[in-house]
């Protein structure tokens, strides 16, 4: 009955073109809401009310249910030709990233692999959702940390959280609060504002947020600078089955877990979970046979599948409802987690505590209180040997 009235009253607002003061009640109201519902309805009344384009993955689901991302929109290059527009050079651009985000976290490993380190500076951004632009809408998305600063709490209202997790910090390059900030500053159009962002402190402006280029001009754009300018990530001989694989990886196991996730019918969870337990099966039968998804040395593949198996047993499997497999009953896969993890530059990338924070305190939708599941402790496994070298 509650859920009814306050729609029927937000409604009516609408009809009247209160639309500001409407915000500001709903947004009270939804704070204070024991149960969400008067929240979810808030939200889906201010989606009406703003013609703003800003949204976060929840809402990039069709009419069947069944989640559908859509593409970044800056995909500028950093390139060593002669005349670029975006040039590699050392300290000219930064990164920034969640220690939360898969897609942020390909990079953070892909530098660290590179010997990045000294020449790409990062920012880590604070890992649980919060509102970016509380007086204009109800947008949720990354904002940076303040450390020493007031406690926060989820955008229902529940929960209590450290203002700054390890290495969340402001940004140091402009008085900016949240990565839509950023954006912002960029004159950004598209209203979608994700992690990573490869940054251009000289222009001050976005060359990139798609994660599977970034990972590419690291790989081969900045080699002047590099310590290991010797390893490629993307080799001639293996691109083929690289691309292959990265195809139905990001497809069925990537994406997949999110498909899942995010679903909101039964149908669409069903078909979601059937191709992610596909694809999870066939990287097993792949990866009991030869030490990498794509072949005989260490790439790019490796590094899109290992973060999201890193992610899976704590969250996907619990969060996301991807419990029809699991990476420590799988040997094959736990092992060869066990040997990226201990890849010299990789551990040093993951921070179960930030990645658990994001998920189970981000989406109000799916754990209204932010309880945080103890877990199995997946990190203790990832430390014992792993018995890969031999093939």
């Amino acid at each position: 009955m509650q859920l009814i009235k306050t729609l029927l009253f937000a409604n009516y607002l609408l009809n009247i073109n209160m639309g500001f003061a409407f915000l500001t009640s709903i947004r009270t109201v939804a704070s204070r809401s024991p149960h969400g519902a008067t929240a979810v309805a808030a939200r889906g009344a201010t989606a009406a009310l703003f013609s703003t384009k800003s949204r976060d993955a929840l809402s990039e689901v069709d009419e069947e249910g069944a989640f559908k991302r859509t593409d970044a929109a800056w995909r500028n290059w950093v390139s060593s030709e002669k005349g670029a527009e975006f040039p590699p050079e050392k300290d000219r651009y930064r990164l920034y990233v969640a220690f939360a985000c898969p897609w942020a976290h390909r990079t953070l490993i892909v530098r660290g692999l590179k010997g990045l380190e000294d020449v790409i500076p990062i920012t880590v951004v604070y890992p649980i959702w919060q509102y970016t632009k509380p007086d204009h809408d109800m947008h949720r998305g990354w904002i940076f940390g303040n450390p020493g600063g007031k406690r926060l709490k989820n955008t229902d209202g529940w929960g209590s959280f450290p203002a700054a997790y390890p290495n969340n910090e402001p940004n140091p390059l402009a008085e900016t609060r949240s990565i839509r900030d950023l954006y912002d500053l960029a004159e950004d159009t598209d209203g979608k504002y994700t992690v990573p962002v490869l940054w251009d402190s000289k222009l001050e402006t976005i060359v990139s947020n798609e994660s599977s280029e970034i990972i590419r001009m690291l790989n081969s754009e900045f080699n002047e600078f590099a310590k290991n300018p010797e390893l490629d990530l993307y080799p001639e001989n293996l691109r083929e089955a690289i691309d292959e694989v990265n195809e139905w990886v990001y497809s069925g196991i990537n994406n997949g877990v999110y498909k899942a996730g995010f679903a909101t019918s039964q149908r669409a969870y069903d078909r979601a979970v059937e191709h992610l337990t596909e694809a999870f099966d066939r990287a097993d039968e792949i990866l009991q046979k030869q030490r990498y998804i794509a072949g005989d040395q260490l790439t790019e593949a490796d590094v899109r599948l290992f973060v999201t198996l890193l992610r899976y047993d704590e969250v996907y499997y619990v969060y996301f409802k991807c419990n029809t497999r699991s990476i420590a009953n799988t040997p094959a896969l736990l092992n060869y987690c066990r040997d990226i993890y201990q890849t010299p530059g990789v551990a040093e990338t993951v921070d179960m505590e930030q990645i658990k924070a994001h998920y189970y305190c981000s989406h109000t939708e799916l754990n209204t209180w932010s309880i945080i599941p103890k877990g199995p402790n997946f990190m203790k496994l990832l430390e014992e040997p792993h018995d890969r070298d031999g093939m």
